[in-house]
Formats: C-alpha cells, structure tokens, sequence
C-alpha cells in the first residue's frame, strides 16, 4: 500500500496514451501482474527521497513495488540495508517483510514505458504525481537521483534550469527549493554489468547522502 495515496493516479490513468495502450497489451499477456501505475514506497517521513526513473517490465510493472523483482532491485536494497536505510529481508516479492527507514522512493514515471525509454512528453505528464508526492514529503532534506532523467525531473519541480544542473555520478547541487540532489548512475543491470556502476560507486552515493542528513 502506498505511503502517500492521496496523490497516486487512479489504477486506469489516461494521461499517457502510448503508455495506457501498452498497460492494457500486457494486462491481456499477463493478467496476474500488476500493469498499473506503480506506487511510491517507503517512509512517509522520510529524509531521504530516491528519484526512479519507471517501473521495469519484469520488476515494479510485475510486482507492484518500485525496484522489486528486477536486478537493479538488489543494490538498491542491500545498499539501504547497509546503511541502515531499511530492515527486513528483500526477497524480491512486495510481500516481504523489507521495510524502509527516513527513506521514500518515488519514480519520475508512473508507469512503465516501452523499451524503457518514456518521451519527454510522458515525463513532463507524469511529472505532477511525482511534485505532489514531494509536496506532501516536508521533511525530505536529500534526494538522490538515479539517472539523468530522474536528475531533470527533481530538477524541473524545483524550479531549476537544467543548463545549471549538470548531471553527474555524485554530482551535488543546491536545487531553487532548498533541498540537496546527489546524483548517481542508474542501478541498472546494464550499467552494473558494463562497469560504469559499481557497488562502492553506488555506496560512495549514500554514504554522502547520510553526512547530509538533518
């Protein structure tokens, strides 16, 4: 359930047309999965705010719950448990007992695009859901970034230009709203695989996030 309903679309948002057709395509192959816009999760209280991108197919899409069932899931959540972001065992189900601690997730996107890779029309869309969740959030002080996307969405709902937002693996900036963004590679399995991620770039990220805690 999510932590914030007040601001969560409705089950059958049609804001997105390309993204609505293809929920509807996947209810019909996979009719046990979500296919729905994924809800925030996390601690309604929380410090620390985690920027997503979108629900990955077989992950948040299948599974109801952002970075659950997919490989990106892993590090996210060993890293919150590492640094005492969460307790519980994450077993890649939302039915776990994985729990989150001063930390919220809250992706830019909704729902899942295809091949990954909303139009910047559907983040520009979705992107009031994700203002709303921040604006009912007034004790996040950090956010990270997971991604330029996500960058350009904290970014734009602060107020800011992103020509004076360079983003950058552990790049750190002041956002027009008060608040810290830290910036970070996606956890994605491409990015892990390849390199460009590795867990103590990843770690180095809220290690950061923790000397910036209120």
């Amino acid at each position: 359930m999510s932590p914030l309903p007040q601001v969560e679309p409705p089950r059958d948002c049609p804001l997105c047309p390309r993204l609505a057709a293809f929920r509807e395509e996947l209810r019909g192959e996979h009719p046990d999965w979500w296919n729905a816009p994924v809800p925030h999760f996390g601690d309604p209280a929380a410090w620390l705010g985690i920027v997503g991108l979108a629900p990955g197919m077989w992950g948040a899409n299948r599974t109801g719950r952002p970075f659950t069932g997919d490989y990106a899931g892993v590090l996210l959540y060993e890293t919150f448990g590492k640094y005492g972001l969460a307790t519980g065992t994450y077993e890649e189900r939302p039915d776990d007992d994985l729990r989150l601690h001063g930390v919220i997730i809250l992706n830019s996107v909704k729902c899942l695009p295809p091949q990954n890779k909303p139009t910047p029309e559907e983040i520009a869309t979705c992107r009031p859901f994700y203002a709303n969740a921040l604006a009912a959030l007034p004790s996040i002080r950090v956010l990270v970034a997971l991604g330029q996307i996500a960058h350009g969405s904290a970014v734009r709902t602060a107020g800011g230009k992103l020509s004076a937002y360079k983003f950058g693996h552990l790049a750190e900036h002041e956002l027009p709203d008060g608040r810290i963004l830290i910036d970070s590679y996606h956890c994605s399995r491409y990015n892990q695989n390849t390199g460009r991620l590795t867990r103590e770039m990843f770690e180095a990220v809220f290690a950061r996030a923790l000397e910036l805690r209120p």
